[in-house]
């Protein structure tokens, strides 16, 4: 299981290089999606490890709701963008 929890470490690592690397915000927000749903599945891993289910809650709380408060802020920037253009 160790190896695991480091393989998914290292799958995190990848996100977080193109949201370093690329200037557009639709890549950028993509890779933080990405990273809140990665964190938030090693955060249910370790949480089985540890055989403790309230770290398991963060985990799902942070599943739940880090990608619907992306989403909406995704909404939000577009419609900005669009009222900008119009």
């Amino acid at each position: 299981m160790n190896l695991v929890l480091i393989a998914m470490i290292l799958a995190l690592l990848i996100p977080i290089y193109v949201a370093c690397k690329d200037g557009n915000i639709w890549q950028t927000m993509l890779a933080f999606a990405s990273i809140a749903t990665k964190t938030s599945v090693t955060i249910l891993v370790v949480s089985v490890l540890r055989d403790d289910w309230s770290i398991g809650v963060v985990g799902v709380i942070i599943l739940s709701v880090g990608n619907a408060s992306l989403m909406l802020l995704a909404q939000v920037i577009k419609r900005m963008s669009d009222l900008l253009n119009e």
